[in-house]
């Protein structure tokens, strides 16, 4: 098993992958992190809202979404986690050529030829996938805690790194890399051919997640007006991840963050499973 992983790792090592993705995720994070903190820093100054036309039950609710909205802790824990978007994208990706490119490289009959145990090989995918996945949030965290630090400090407000719910947010984001690179590893599998997978994986993680969310509320607006349609929307593999590392609701009926944890891990372990078995049962040549 250690030399199969210090052959996937070399195999990135020794092309463009890594510091492509690299660079990406490094800009993607630098983006992320500006928006947060200019929502941060809006949102922090913002003044209450106005609830002299509003119903009791109304402004009841307008001032404590004001409330969780405007706690230091909350956006310390946003900027904290900014690029997990567009970082979950990458490490997906990564997944997806860990497979692929045998494929496209026409490398895979030799290394079955080479190592007769495919479930070995997947394994030793899986494996380089969330170690690079690990890296990459560990890259993310330490850009976000340096300048999320200095610009809360810079504000007058504590890091708030001391406390459970920042720090819920930021181990919990490295579960969500390490999900999203054994869905990729999966996603893979079933998709083998390279530009498919690649294009197939980004337009379901960019458009179907948006498309899902619009389905969701269009279903609870028109055709089932019940509150258990919204909590549902934590199906969607992105609002899973989003659910797992943010310390409030993020829509209404939004459920415990430890649901979207369950979801994403029970997508991990079936992709896992499933990525296994058709490397396993699937004629190579």
């Amino acid at each position: 098993m250690t030399g199969l992983i210090r052959g996937e790792l070399l195999k990135i090592r020794t092309t463009n992958t890594w510091w492509l993705f690299g660079l990406g995720i490094i800009g993607f994070t630098a983006l992320a992190l500006l928006i947060n903190c200019i929502v941060a820093n809006e949102t922090l100054g913002a003044a209450p809202p106005d609830v002299a036309s509003m119903s009791p039950q109304e402004a009841a609710d307008a001032q404590a979404t004001f409330a969780a909205q405007s706690q230091v802790i909350t956006q310390a824990a946003n900027i904290y986690t900014s690029g997990q978007f567009f970082g979950g994208l990458f490490v997906l990706l990564l997944g997806m050529l860990l497979i692929t490119n045998e494929f496209y490289h026409q490398t895979a009959t030799a290394t079955f030829l080479t190592t007769p145990h495919r479930t070995a090989v997947v394994t030793a995918k899986l494996i380089t996938g969330v170690a690079f996945a690990a890296a990459f949030w560990i890259i993310i965290t330490a850009i976000d805690l340096t300048v999320g630090a200095i610009f809360l400090n810079s504000q007058g407000y504590s890091p708030s790194l001391g406390e459970w719910d920042v720090q819920r947010a930021i181990l919990f984001n490295l579960l969500v890399f390490v999900l999203w690179s054994i869905l990729g590893v999966g996603f893979g599998a079933l998709i083998r051919n390279q530009v498919g997978a690649v294009v197939t994986g980004t337009l379901l993680y960019l458009i179907g997640t948006q498309l899902a969310q619009a389905v969701f509320y269009l279903v609870h607006e028109y055709v089932i007006k019940e509150d258990w349609v919204l909590t549902s929307m934590v199906v969607v593999p992105a609002v899973a991840a989003q659910v797992l590392v943010s310390p409030v609701e993020l829509y209404p009926e939004s459920p415990e963050y430890w649901v979207g944890g369950i979801i994403l891990l029970a997508y991990g372990l079936v992709a896992g499973a499933v990525g296994t078995y058709i490397m396993r049962v699937r004629d190579i040549s």
